[in-house]
């Protein structure tokens, strides 16, 4: 009957322990955006897109070459995914709780030799015994349960930190990337500008040996060939110090990235218009508020987890095995031989009991410090996605200003001659009736100066178009430098 009852109580106890203490977890709505500031701009397309690989909108090989190799090979990206193999273990670990937590075979054999002063019938045998031992503490609050919670939510917030960190090193290795052909071009115009210099300076001092200009116009070519070559060696150190950034990035050496990078190149120039998608749908795509939202989540069945201890722990406990004594006054005069025999067989188990009433306040304020880490999350989970949106917002804005920008350029270089950086004729039609205007209305005179270059044809001729070219460049450069901020060269 005893066999029985310990059987119904091991079948039926663990079909009780449906209810799970604590708070069930349901994700928090923060506040959306519906729209973009600038959805207007046409520039935005607000549709849905597809950003898995935003960089592809480059159009640039060597660039998808180099964030496939960031992406293989970097290793805090590594550190992340071998984190995440650690929270799949760790999960492993919280599931395997909630079967029998104690399963142990066991084997014995043990010599007494007992004092002969002793109340004992038998002072020295040996005693055997080989059993197998378990023990349950059945989840009845759900204590298990929660933990298994937080260990897939765990699981999940490691997956959205490895995205995360993907997401941050594809945008470091891109903006790295433009800035290393940035300065690539940067460098190949001052070498050009360089070279043109030169020229000019020897152009320069002939002329002032025959007398045709002061040695002023000498100092002024030299003072400019002189800055353009110092800043050579700054463009160089920064294609050296773009080229070790994506190296490290890359998980390479300095120096090992020269191969992948394929020589210089073009600078990636982005299309005119950006796919965004809708405001909620890109927040929620951000792998950073995913990782924060399961943090919180995690947080959460972490409550119910140390609020169980408040209640009474249910556990059932056994041991099934032989057990052998040579001892002389042992029933049926058995001794080691007769281990596994019927008789030598034994059955212990049984319910327990447990319940940490006097505690002194430690489970209650347990579960007050969870509750507080998880209001905690809460706001910087909100505060994530407060940040995020900002950061969206400013980027969409900084794209139009940089629009904006290089359309100030390009008129810039359709009002401006490009060899002599001087105005064209499309400026003076542009804005001559403007500044007459204006000069009439502050009752000032408008003043014009034609200038014409002596031999010009003849130096041409001579020495050649390309001569002729620097010429016409350092005349440029000297009318720049010698007009007011008022006037038009």
């Amino acid at each position: 009957m005893g066999v029985r009852t310990a059987i119904i109580v091991f079948c039926f106890l663990p079909l009780i322990g449906c209810a799970m203490v604590g708070p069930d977890y349901v994700a928090p709505a923060p506040p959306e955006p519906k729209d973009w500031i600038e959805k207007q701009d046409p520039a935005i397309d607000a549709q849905k897109a597809d950003l898995g690989s935003w960089w592809t909108v480059f159009k640039d090989p060597v660039l998808d070459d180099l964030i496939d190799s960031v992406c293989i090979r970097n290793l805090t990206l590594r550190r992340a995914g071998i984190r995440i193999l650690q929270a799949r273990a760790e999960l492993g670990i919280a599931t395997g709780l909630l079967y029998p937590q104690t399963q142990a075979a066991s084997t014995d054999l043990t010599y007494y030799r007992l004092s002969e002063n002793a109340a004992a019938l038998d002072t020295s045998y040996t005693e055997a015994a080989i059993g197998f031992d378990a023990a349950w503490e059945l989840d009845f609050w759900g204590k298990f349960r929660r933990g298994i919670q937080t260990g897939v939510r765990n699981l999940q917030a490691s997956v959205a930190n490895y995205d995360d960190i993907l997401v941050s090193l594809a945008a470091e290795a891109a903006r790295t990337y433009i800035s290393l052909r940035t300065s690539e071009s940067r460098l190949a115009i001052a070498l050009e500008n360089t070279r043109i210099q030169k020229r000019s300076l020897e152009i320069a001092e002939a002329r002032f040996r025959g007398g045709s200009v002061t040695e002023l116009d000498v100092a002024q070519a030299r003072a400019l060939l002189l800055n353009t070559q110092s800043s050579i060696p700054r463009f160089q150190r920064e294609i050296r110090q773009a080229k070790n950034a994506l190296a490290i990035l890359a998980g390479m050496m300095p120096g090992q990235i020269d191969g992948l990078l394929a020589g210089p190149g073009a600078i990636p120039r982005p299309p005119r218009q950006a796919a965004v998608g809708i405001p909620a749908e890109l927040l929620r795509r951000r792998p950073d508020i995913r990782l924060a939202e399961r943090q919180l989540a995690a947080q959460s069945a972490q409550i119910g987890f140390a609020k169980a201890d408040l209640y009474p722990h249910f556990s059932l406990f056994g041991t099934i095995g032989f057990r052998a004594s040579d001892a002389k006054f042992t029933p049926g005069g058995s001794g080691l031989g007769n281990l596994f025999e019927a008789e030598s067989f034994e059955l212990i188990g049984g319910p327990g009991i447990r319940w940490d009433i006097l505690n002194y306040g430690r489970i209650r304020n347990s579960v007050r410090v969870q509750d507080a880490r998880f209001q905690d999350l809460l706001v910087s989970y909100e505060n994530t996605v407060l940040e995020a949106a900002r950061e969206a917002e400013r980027s969409i804005a900084k794209r139009e200003l940089e629009y904006e920008r290089r359309l100030r350029q390009a008129h810039e270089r359709a009002i401006t001659d490009e060899l002599t950086q001087l105005k064209n004729r499309a400026f003076l039609e542009e804005n001559l009736e403007d500044v007459f205007s204006q000069t009439q209305g502050r009752g000032q005179d408008l003043a014009a100066i034609l200038i014409d270059l002596d031999n010009f044809k003849k130096h041409n001729d001579t020495f050649g178009h390309q001569a002729g070219d620097q010429l016409l460049h350092f005349v440029g450069v000297l009318l720049n430098g010698a007009v007011r901020p008022e006037d038009y060269a």
